[in-house]
C-alpha cells in the first residue's frame, strides 16, 4: 500500500518535504504537491527584481521540471481544507490524504493599511516587486521610505536589505544626493536576535545616511499630502514608498478552523497540528520562529523525517530544534549571513558572519543546491 500524502504549497517547506519523502520511499509513495501557481522562485530574488538586477523570467523555476518518484505537481487553487478527514478540495478535484502538510505561506494585507493600495508599493509580492521595477528608475529626487506595516513579516532582514540597496542604485544613477533613506523598523535594532548583524546594519546605515527609524509601523498612506503615517501619530514626508505589508494566512485556512489568534498553532518539535497526521510548516505557523524560507525548508525536513519514521515503524526522530539562517545583502556586492536559535535558551540568539565579496558566491551555490535537488536542475 503507497502513502499517500498531500502538500499544501510548493516553496521552501513544501518543496524539501516533497524532496525528501521521494528520495526516501520512491514507489511506495502517492504524493501529490498542490500550488495555485505554475513557477518557483527565491524570496530573496524579488529585491533582484525591485531593482533591476535580474529580468523576471530569469528567477522563475517552472514546477514542471519536477521529476521525483512519486510525485505529482498539480497547480490549482485550494478551495477547502478538511483536517479532520485530511481531505482537500481544489478547482482540479479534490485529494485525500494518509498524511497531509499544509506549507501555503502567509498571503498580504495591503488593504489592512489605509491609503497603501491607492498611493504606495510593496514588493514582498512578485506583483509588487514588479510595479516596483519601473517606478523605481523614476525616482530621482524627494524622501523614499522602505517600511513595515505590522509587527510580524516574513524574512526580517528583507527591509534593511531594500533601503542597502536602494541606496545602491540612486548612487550608480548619480541621483543619490537628491534623495533621502528612511527605514521604519518594528524593532530597537534591525535583527533582535542578533546584536552583532544589528551593529553592522546600523554602521552600513550610517555610512550612507540611511536613518533608521525604530519602534514603529507605518499606519497609513496620504499620496495626495505625500507623506506617511506612523503608529505613534507622527508622520514622514514621503515621495517613494516600499512597503512591507500585513501579513495574514490564506483564507482558506481561516475558513478551516485550523488557525487560532492568525495562524497555526504546531507543537513545538514536531510541527503536528492537533488534527491527526496533520503537520503544518513555515509562515502559516505560529511555531515560534522567523518566518523565512530557510526556516520553512528545516521544517520540513523535520516532518519528512517523521513521516519516514512513521510509515517504517522506525523511532521517532529528535524534532525541530528551531534553528537556521539566511543570507543579508549589505549592498556594494557584499553579503553577510546571520544564524539564530529560537529554542535553546530563554531568549532567542544569533550568530553573524561578516559580509563579504565571497558571500555572494555561497549564496549563488545555496540556490543551486535546491535548484539541483528540488527540481533537477544544473547550473
Amino acid at each position: 500500500m503507497k502513502l499517500r500524502v498531500v502538500v499544501l504549497g510548493a516553496g521552501f517547506g513544501g518543496l524539501e518535504v516533497m524532496s525528501l519523502l521521494s528520495d526516501a520511499l520512491g514507489d511506495n509513495l502517492d504524493l501529490v504537491l498542490l500550488d495555485r501557481s505554475d513557477t518557483f522562485y527565491f524570496g530573496y530574488s524579488k529585491l533582484d527584481v525591485t531593482f533591476g538586477r535580474l529580468n523576471p523570467d530569469a528567477v522563475k523555476i517552472p514546477y514542471r521540471h519536477i521529476q521525483k518518484p512519486g510525485v505529482r505537481f498539480v497547480q490549482a487553487m485550494v478551495t477547502n481544507i478538511d483536517p479532520k478527514a485530511r481531505r482537500v478540495t481544489t478547482d482540479q478535484g479534490v485529494f485525500d490524504a494518509d498524511v497531509l502538510v499544509i506549507a501555503l505561506g502567509a498571503d498580504y494585507a495591503p488593504e489592512k493599511t489605509p491609503g497603501l493600495v491607492e498611493g504606495g508599493n510593496e514588493y514582498y509580492s512578485f506583483a509588487g516587486a514588479l510595479k516596483l521595477r519601473d517606478k523605481v528608475p523614476m525616482f530621482t529626487r524627494g524622501h523614499a521610505i522602505v517600511g513595515v506595516c505590522a509587527p510580524s513579516f516574513k524574512c526580517p532582514p528583507a527591509p534593511s536589505e531594500a533601503a542597502l540597496l536602494l541606496h545602491d542604485n540612486l548612487v550608480a544613477r548619480g541621483v543619490r544626493e537628491n534623495c533621502t533613506i528612511s527605514l521604519v523598523m518594528p524593532f530597537h535594532i534591525p535583527i533582535p536576535p542578533s546584536p552583532a548583524i544589528s551593529t553592522a546594519l546600523l554602521e552600513a546605515f550610517a555610512e550612507r545616511d540611511i536613518a533608521y527609524v525604530k519602534d514603529s509601523l507605518i499606519s497609513a498612506v496620504d499620496a495626495t499630502r505625500r507623506v506617511v503615517s506612523l503608529n505613534d501619530g507622527r508622520e514622514l514626508p514621503c515621495d517613494l514608498l516600499l512597503a512591507i505589508p500585513t501579513h495574514r494566512v490564506p483564507d482558506v485556512v481561516e475558513a478551516s478552523g485550523l488557525a487560532v489568534d492568525g495562524w497555526i498553532p504546531v507543537h513545538k518539535h514536531t510541527l503536528e497540528t492537533r488534527f491527526a497526521n496533520v503537520y503544518a510548516i513555515g509562515d502559516v505557523t505560529s511555531v515560534g520562529t522567523a518566518k523565512s524560507g530557510g526556516f520553512a525548508e528545516t521544517q520540513g525536513a523535520v516532518v519528512a523525517a517523521e513521516i519516514i519514521a512513521q510509515f517504517r515503524g522506525e523511532p521517532m526522530p529528535s524534532g525541530y530544534d528551531g534553528t537556521s539562517g539566511c543570507y543579508v545583502e549589505f549592498g556594494s556586492g557584499r553579503i553577510g549571513r546571520v544564524d539564530v536559535d529560537f529554542f535553546s535558551g530563554p531568549q532567542p540568539t544569533g550568530t553573524f558572519r561578516d559580509a563579504t565579496i565571497e558571500m555572494a558566491q555561497e549564496k549563488k551555490e545555496f540556490g543551486a543546491t535546491r535548484r539541483a535537488k528540488w527540481f533537477g536542475l544544473r547550473a
